[in-house]
């Protein structure tokens, strides 16, 4: 799957309708895949409100209003133009829903849903009014009454090409692109404005073959979660052994082995220090050894992680860790600080095919000092040139790179992820996956995606907000997030 830019969309719309498709018909699916994905996100109706441009992406939002409305949701319009300036779909999708513009109820029902659907993917330069007037109420009422925004195809005043989002332009929570990702979308420069990205497949709108930065959904990445098989045991789910914690850092290793007893694996055990106290739950094996790096290097195990909580460590150990890395074969999980033990010993000559490594930018701006100031995409392609691992690039885009496969970007999570014990949980997701037999690209792929996922279960169907997600609610939300990926609904 690739993405595309606004002038090559337009042209793949032009030739499904040269084919005989409908351009109503595309509309209204393309705006019941969005209120689809909408009523999956929010389970409990409130108040939703479309803000109207006079193109076709009105109309969009005019069909996820009507589908929201039948869903025992209020609804209302705001329009920045006059409904005889609007395109003919939109007009004829506002004399469906039969009700006319009018202003924000005072007391609307929550969760508080604005529709972005001022402008399309053509528009280029600054919000102007009446378009900008309308921007700034959305952002009032997303800064100061907990409103959420969700963007039809992409963030109005959001170039679809470059990413760059142009003055007055909206910052959206939720981003529901239709058809095929918009190119813009997937730039660092867009990330701050584009939120949790969901893509509205279209099959008269194909998804180019082509080479290029792969937006992970189960509806583009097929075939990873298969179902068990009824005959199957813990040995075919894998045993994972993890050297991680140390005396102070013991929650780093607990959240690494619970992530992976959560994720699947049939047998984990937890290499521990002679003097590390910890709590785990009882199916976790934790071994205690003066000597526990060679202990989870010789271990029976089908996949290792190692690095959450190591802390600092005496030149021997650091000296033992690195001379087990130059003779494993295992695949294994590099996060943390045997990452920076790595950087520090200039050891980068370790980071083979047999290694997933997961650094926070921090972590790779030591890893690869040159490569941290260029853009994200381009840094972590020169860096799997030079090291033949698979990086998972932690960020508000995760990216995934190994060489000769095409790198991938993931669309989940928030911005309540940003918390202690996240990594921790990624790398035990990472390790599960690994342990199961899948490969280090389609490891970090699913487990970049199902710890969004988990973490934005946790505010939907909890009590959390960003603000109080924490790890453990992230682990807790594993096999919900399981479950979206292999019914394919997000």
């Amino acid at each position: 799957m690739s993405h595309v830019g606004a002038r090559e969309m337009r042209a793949i719309e032009e030739a499904a309708f040269l084919r005989g498709v409908d351009p109503g018909e595309l509309m209204d699916r393309a705006g019941e895949g969005i209120a689809a994905r909408l009523l999956d996100h929010f389970p409990l109706p409130g108040t939703a409100i479309a803000y109207l441009g006079k193109g076709n992406n009105a109309g969009d939002a005019l069909v996820a209003l009507e589908i929201l409305q039948r869903a025992g949701w209020q609804i209302a319009l705001r329009s920045a133009h006059p409904e005889s300036e609007w395109s003919p779909l939109s007009r004829a999708r506002l004399d469906r829903l039969g009700m006319p513009p009018r202003e924000v109820p005072p007391h609307p029902a929550r969760p508080l849903l604005l529709l972005d659907g001022l402008l399309g993917i053509g528009a280029k330069g600054p919000l102007r009014p009446p378009l900008s007037v309308l921007a700034e109420e959305m952002r009032e009422l997303r800064q100061s009454h907990g409103a959420i925004i969700a963007a039809m195809d992409l963030p109005s005043g959001l170039d679809s090409d470059s990413g760059e989002l142009h003055a007055g332009g909206v910052i959206a929570d939720l981003n529901l692109t239709v058809g095929i990702p918009k190119s813009g979308l997937l730039t660092d420069s867009a990330a701050g404005a584009t939120g949790r990205l969901f893509l509205i497949p279209l099959d008269d709108l194909p998804i180019p073959d082509r080479p290029g930065l792969q937006l992970i959904t189960p509806a583009t990445i097929h075939g990873l979660l298969p179902p068990r098989p009824h005959q199957f045991h813990k040995g075919d789910a894998g045993r994972v052994a993890i050297l991680a914690g140390s005396e102070g850092m013991s929650g780093a290793a607990a959240l690494t082995s619970t992530a992976a007893l959560h994720a699947g694996a049939g047998l984990v055990t937890l290499h521990l220090g002679p003097d590390t106290s910890i709590s785990t739950p009882p199916e976790i094996m934790v071994t205690r050894s003066p000597d526990r790096v060679r202990e989870a290097f010789t271990t029976r195990a089908d996949a290792r992680i190692i690095g959450p909580g190591l802390g600092k460590a005496d030149d021997t150990t650091r000296k033992s860790l690195l001379d087990h890395l130059a003779d494993n074969d295992l695949p294994t999980i590099l996060d943390a600080d045997a990452l920076n033990w790595i950087a520090e010993a200039k050891r980068l000559d370790l980071l083979g095919s047999q290694y997933l490594i997961t650094p926070h930018p921090g972590e790779f701006s030591r890893l690869a000092p040159d490569l941290a100031d260029l853009p994200r995409a381009e840094a972590a392609a020169r860096f799997v040139e030079r090291h033949p691992c698979t990086l998972l690039l932690k960020g508000a885009r995760t990216l995934i790179a190994s060489p000769d496969e095409e790198m991938r970007i993931n669309s989940t999570g928030h911005a309540g992820m940003a918390s202690g014990g996240q990594g921790d949980v990624l790398a035990g997701v990472c390790g599960a996956l690994l342990a199961s037999g899948h490969t280090p690209m389609d490891a970090a792929t699913l487990a970049a995606w199902l710890c969004g996922r988990a973490a934005e279960r946790a505010i939907t169907y909890g009590d959390e907000s960003p603000e109080s997600t924490t790890a453990t609610h992230t682990i807790s939300n594993l096999g919900g997030a399981f479950t979206d990926w292999r019914e394919r609904r997000r």
